[in-house]
């Protein structure tokens, strides 16, 4: 029996929409996978309220809700704009620092960028400013006009702080402990005439550890500005991306508003 010649042709147009969708599966198995950027970010920070606070009562802290403060939110907000996870931890700063330097896609923050520090990471910011100020105790009678005038006083730092390492590189008389904790504390007892530290956190340092008030914040010598310290070894383009993630943070209010929330202003 002949077949229709219809039902010939739907047969074939059956074959032909059957061997199309067939290459089609086969060019789509063929073609390589889209995947999401798998970039992982082990960032450091360091206890220093308030731009960076441990919620835990200790100086280290293993997960990001551990970690309050100024410069965290920023962190989180320039992340939140970029294809790439993160881990954030609080760590000693002397230990961070090392380990930073020498690891691909690890970064450090608040770091203030300095000509020394300038060509040993990638940097991304400006997240906030430091005020570097010599601190008196509040009986103390020392007035200073310059930086110049606090040559031969004994001066109180900590191990790895910008402010420490310039006062030494400087001829001045510093002795240095692993944390700012301490520092308060030897301030008021006499044991140094001055501490070097940031304009505010200073005063907060003295108060959480000690009940310490009435510091007297005797000079300002410098500002820096502090940025998110990211290794040489990491892509520069994923530095680049790093930063307009910054970019679009300021650019959309999130950073002022986190200023503002923390009374730091501009």
């Amino acid at each position: 029996m002949a077949i229709p010649t219809g039902f010939g042709r739907a047969g074939s147009a059956a074959r032909k929409i059957r061997l199309g969708l067939a290459l089609l599966m086969f060019c789509l198995s063929a073609a390589p996978t889209v995947r999401a950027d798998d970039t992982r970010f082990h960032i450091f920070t360091e206890n220093y309220p308030p731009y960076n606070v441990s919620k835990t009562g200790k100086n280290f802290a293993h997960k990001r809700e551990d970690i309050g403060g100024i410069c965290p939110e920023m962190v989180e907000a320039l992340m939140a704009n970029t294809p790439y996870k993160y881990e954030m931890k609080m760590r000693d700063w002397s230990f961070a620092y090392r380990w930073v330097k020498e690891h691909k896609n690890h970064a450090l923050f608040c770091t203030a960028r300095t000509d020394e520090r300038e060509d040993q990471f990638q940097w991304v910011g400006p997240l906030a400013s430091i005020r570097w100020t010599l601190f008196a105790a509040p009986d103390s009678d020392i007035q200073l006009n310059s930086l110049e005038d606090a040559k031969g006083l004994k001066i109180a730092g900590y191990k790895g702080d910008v402010m420490t390492d310039y006062l030494l590189s400087k001829g001045y008389d510093v002795t240095t402990t692993v944390t700012d904790e301490q520092n308060p504390r030897r301030l008021v007892l006499g044991q140094v005439d001055l501490w070097v530290t940031d304009g505010l956190v200073g005063p907060m340092v003295a108060k959480e550890n000690g009940d310490i008030t009435g510091l007297r914040p005797v000079l300002v010598f410098r500002e820096t500005p502090m940025y998110l310290a990211v290794s040489n070894k990491t892509d520069p383009a994923v530095v680049a991306k790093l930063q307009a993630g910054l970019d679009k943070a300021r650019k959309d209010g999130t950073i002022d508003a986190i200023k503002k929330h923390y009374g730091i202003g501009n």
